[in-house]
């Protein structure tokens, strides 16, 4: 059994919360590709539980921990930065539109 210090920890953006208690975090890596040497970047989506209230935007530290459901092995453990939130500054442009 892993201890504490031994959990994988990553760092990644939040990209949905519509889920009871589950945000979906998204986790950008890049890697250069054996043969033609181009970089390729690769991205991963986890579903973590969360107990903080994070929104889309923010970027966040999970954490590996038990099987909580059929898909969610992580647990959001500290939120680094707030974003904006994808929806509000789709409403702020159409507001700001709208008035003009």
């Amino acid at each position: 059994m892993k201890t504490e210090g031994e959990r994988r920890r990553l760092v990644g953006k939040v990209k949905s919360n519509k889920m009871m208690k589950t945000v979906v975090v998204e986790i950008e890596r890049s890697s250069r590709h054996p043969l033609f040497g181009k970089v390729v970047h690769h991205t991963t989506r986890f579903k973590a539980h969360d107990e903080k209230g994070c929104k889309p935007g923010d970027v966040v530290r999970i954490v590996e921990s038990r099987p909580i459901s059929k898909e969610k092995r992580w647990v959001v453990e500290e939120v680094l930065t707030h974003g904006h939130g994808i929806n509000t500054d789709l409403a702020d442009e159409t507001a700001g539109s709208a008035q003009s």
